[in-house]
Parts: C-alpha cells; sequence; structure tokens
C-alpha cells in the first residue's frame, strides 16, 4: 500500500477488516486445537467441560493416558526427531555443495541441472513417495533374485524414509543457500588467498561464517518440514512409524484430546524455534 496515495476512510476501514478476518482465518483453527487440548472430556469437541492437564500427564489410572505417558506417541515421536535430524544434516550437506556448483561453476548443462534440481519441488509429495518405493523396492528385488543379496535399506523403513525426504528438502536448502552466497563479495576470499590461505582454509575461515546464517536458517527449516511431512513419509514407512503416521492412525480410530496435545507442543516447540532464530537474526544485525 502506497502511503502517500490518499485513501478514504472507507477503504481503511474494509483493509482493517480483511486484514482482520485474514489473520483470523489462519489463527482460528489453532487457536481451537490448543484450548481443546485443555477441556476435561473424552473427546476434543463443546461443550466445554473444564480445564486439565491429563491430556498431558495423566498416567493412565484414571482410564485417561497423556501425552507424556502414551509411550505409542513418544516412539513415533523419537522416530520423526530421528529422520528430521539424518534428513537435515544430509539437506543441510547438499544445499552447501549444491549452492557452491551453481554459483560458482560454469559448465555446459547448469540450466538442464538446475531445474532438475527443481523438479521435486512441483511434484506430489505422494507421487514422488510411490516413485521411490517403486523404483528402491524394485532394485532390491532384483539383486535379491538375481545374486541372492539383501540390501534392506532399500525396503520400506526409516532410510528410504530419509532419501525421499532429502530429495525434495535438500532442492530448498540449496535455494536458501545459494540466495546466500549469491551476495558474498568474493574478493574476501581472494584477500585469504593473496594472504598465504589455502583454498580450503579460505572456505572454513571466510565463506563459511558468512554462509552460517543461511545454514541454521536451512537447517531449521529442514528439520521442521521433514518433522511435519506425511505424504512422503506416509509411502515409505515400515515398522517404526513416525509421529505425523501414528497421529493419522490415530485420527482413524476416532480422535482424542491427546492428539490436541501434541499438536500443541508442536505448535510451541515451532515458534520457539522460529523466535529464537528471529532473535539470532536481528543480534547479528545489530
Amino acid at each position: 500500500m502506497i502511503r502517500s496515495v490518499p485513501r478514504s476512510r472507507w477503504f481503511d476501514g474494509l483493509y482493517l477488516a480483511y486484514l482482520v478476518a485474514f489473520f483470523l482465518y489462519l489463527a482460528l483453527p489453532l487457536l481451537v486445537t490448543s484450548v481443546f487440548a485443555f477441556n476435561d472430556a473424552p473427546y476434543p469437541s463443546l461443550p466445554w467441560q473444564g480445564f486439565t492437564v491429563d491430556w498431558y500427564l495423566a498416567d493412565g489410572s484414571a482410564g485417561r493416558t497423556g501425552l507424556f505417558h502414551d509411550d505409542g506417541l513418544l516412539s513415533a515421536l523419537w522416530v520423526s526427531a530421528q529422520i528430521a535430524f539424518w534428513v537435515t544434516l544430509v539437506s543441510v550437506g547438499l544445499g552447501c555443495a549444491n549452492a557452491v556448483l551453481f554459483e560458482r561453476l560454469q559448465f555446459r548443462g547448469k540450466e538442464f541441472l538446475y531445474l532438475l534440481m527443481l523438479l521435486p519441488l512441483v511434484i506430489p509429495g505422494v507421487i514422488l513417495g510411490v516413485s521411490i518405493l517403486v523404483f528402491y523396492s524394485g532394485l532390491a528385488n532384483d539383486l535379491s533374485r538375481a545374486w541372492a543379496i539383501e540390501l534392506d535399506l532399500f525396503r520400506p523403513g526409516l532410510t528410504l524414509v530419509v532419501m525421499g525426504q532429502v530429495a525434495f528438502i535438500a532442492s530448498l536448502s540449496t535455494l536458501v543457500i545459494a540466495a546466500r552466497l549469491r551476495k558474498f563479495d568474493r574478493q574476501l576470499e581472494e584477500a585469504a588467498l593473496n594472504l598465504g590461505a589455502t583454498p580450503l582454509t579460505a572456505w572454513f575461515t571466510v565463506t563459511l561464517p558468512w554462509l552460517l546464517p543461511s545454514i541454521v536458517g536451512a537447517a531449521a527449516m529442514a528439520f521442521l518440514m521433514s518433522f511435519e511431512n506425511f505424504n512422503t513419509t506416509v509411502m515409505l514407512t515400515g515398522s517404526d512409524t513416525p509421529l505425523t503416521v501414528a497421529l493419522f492412525n490415530r485420527l482413524r480410530e476416532g480422535s482424542t484430546p491427546v492428539l490436541n496435545a501434541v499438536a500443541l507442543l508442536l505448535m510451541v516447540v515451532s515458534a520457539a524455534l522460529a523466535v529464537l532464530l528471529m532473535g539470532r537474526s536481528g543480534a547479528r544485525r545489530t
């Protein structure tokens, strides 16, 4: 909105109403979910039966099992954390390598490879998951029939989930890190080289510190995207069930306030991580 352009009071009121409606549309489902995580009723809906923290702390003795005593959900939470850790590690590493490849090097077919890197971002997650499952399961079956080689890592399980998520999260990490690398002044590296530093030393002492904010941001994005991913994960998971798939299975049996408690916990952790990153970014600017 251009401040210098005169506006009528009617327009200002309409614009304010639009902003309020838009943010209510975004926040209302989250607010309702948060409220019913403390509803003293066996179902997450009205009427309100009173405030309780049983859906977090109940140990099952009174017929209720809270989140912190629900072994199934805690196990799924740990599985998702492991997957997110490895996806973040691999995606950020590939993102750094790809950023250097596309921003620093010139070679034939560069534009084609760049488009190929972006391809997983426009493919629906379910299609991506099915494609990875069919390819690697078929490869494992062929190796088993031809040479009696059993590659269980190509069967549905944690390894395949990590590979499937990295297929598209690494592309996003590349875009984030490459955007920062594009602004880097190459003369800083040249100065380090003139002072006797090797290219590797210049990378770790000059370039990498410059890229660190984008690396941290890409890592946070990769971790959260991996943790909440469902479409790709559900096609590749094995006996170890991640949290999103476990929540989906619980919902098919009937929703309970425990699921609201899980959602509120994830919202709080995500918001805390976002505030922490914003604080670090603001501190660097000052």
